[in-house]
């Protein structure tokens, strides 16, 4: 009998299976398919302090091997989360759910936090940093280490809970920054988050998505996410949480192989919404096929 359970962040799950932000909804969307409390958790729709519409539309292009999004955080803010996503969820999901939280200041983050670690369903934070910092000119807080890590000592400072940082792969040193997190007080690190690409029609001559560039997801970057993986989990004594790309058991054995303790499972939802529920299946036969008999021990043992 093969062992899928791991301990992330002093939590233990059933499978290192996430269903990543932005591709689950708030999870009761998914529990009408199937009983989603086969996952090891999952991360709910990434969540502000105030409502968001979002970027105007279109805000998907489709491309080879992949997709770009440009959705904009939409999202009902903080309090209606609270007041009406997270009771409908508890009706379908009896796990510790991670809450993955975005902001435009460190001030937004601090709050939204705060307020989030009060709820009983919330095991674990994930901060995205990928958000532009509109006090600091727009840059992305994850572009820059001192950055990164202003945000993650003010997170901490308002929870109980473990907080993973998740980062932006469009840095040209993502080892800095995963160890400036560390040294801020960070309980792990998940990445990596979605290239920036652009696609443009050739019939108008414009952008595809109105917001020009966007997000660029899928099995393409798949390579980048075990590289990044790789070089931060090797860098940091946290938790790496991996993704990018994953689509197959095979997907997350090799994250895994590179660091990732757990690994989460992105646009491959949006394509098949049973992807997640498949790989958790397919993860037994899969790991005997390779001499696995446990997949806590299998992290970070990529041979040099």
């Amino acid at each position: 009998m093969v062992d899928l359970k791991v301990n992330l962040a002093g939590i233990e799950i059933d499978n290192p299976i996430i269903p990543a932000s932005g591709t689950f909804g708030y999870g009761y969307e998914f529990a009408e398919l199937y009983d989603i409390n086969m996952l090891g958790t999952f991360s709910f729709k990434g969540t502000t302090k105030d409502p968001r519409f979002g970027n105007p539309t279109p805000r998907i292009a489709e491309c080879k091997e992949g997709m770009i999004n440009a959705v904009g955080l939409q999202n009902p803010g903080v309090d209606k989360v609270i007041s009406e996503e997270l009771p409908k969820l508890k009706e379908c999901f009896n796990k510790k759910v991670m809450a993955n939280v975005s902001g435009f200041s460190v001030e937004d983050y601090a709050y939204t936090c705060g307020k989030l670690d009060k709820c009983d369903e919330i095991g674990w934070f994930e901060v995205n940093v990928s958000c532009p910092n509109v006090h600091g000119g727009g840059m992305s807080f994850g572009t820059s280490p001192e950055a990164a890590a202003e945000v993650t000592r003010a997170v901490k400072a308002v929870t109980t809970k473990p907080v993973f940082i998740k980062l932006s792969p469009n840095v040209t040193d993502i080892v800095s920054i995963a160890k400036a997190c560390e040294e801020a007080g960070a309980d792990g690190i998940s990445l990596i988050n979605t290239l920036l690409g652009m696609r443009i029609n050739l019939n108008n001559r414009k952008p595809i998505i109105a917001n020009k560039m966007g997000g660029f997801s899928g099995p393409a970057i798949f390579p980048v996410a075990v590289r990044m993986v790789y070089q931060v989990a090797h860098a940091v004594k946290i938790p790496v949480i991996g993704m990018g790309g994953v689509s197959s058991a095979e997907d997350v054995i090799e994250l895994m192989l590179a660091g990732a303790t757990a690994v989460e499972v992105g646009a491959a939802n949006l394509t098949d919404p049973y992807v997640c529920k498949t790989i958790i299946e397919d993860l037994p036969k899969v790991m005997k096929k390779y001499g696995i008999n446990s997949l806590s021990e299998i992290i970070g043992g990529v041979k040099d």
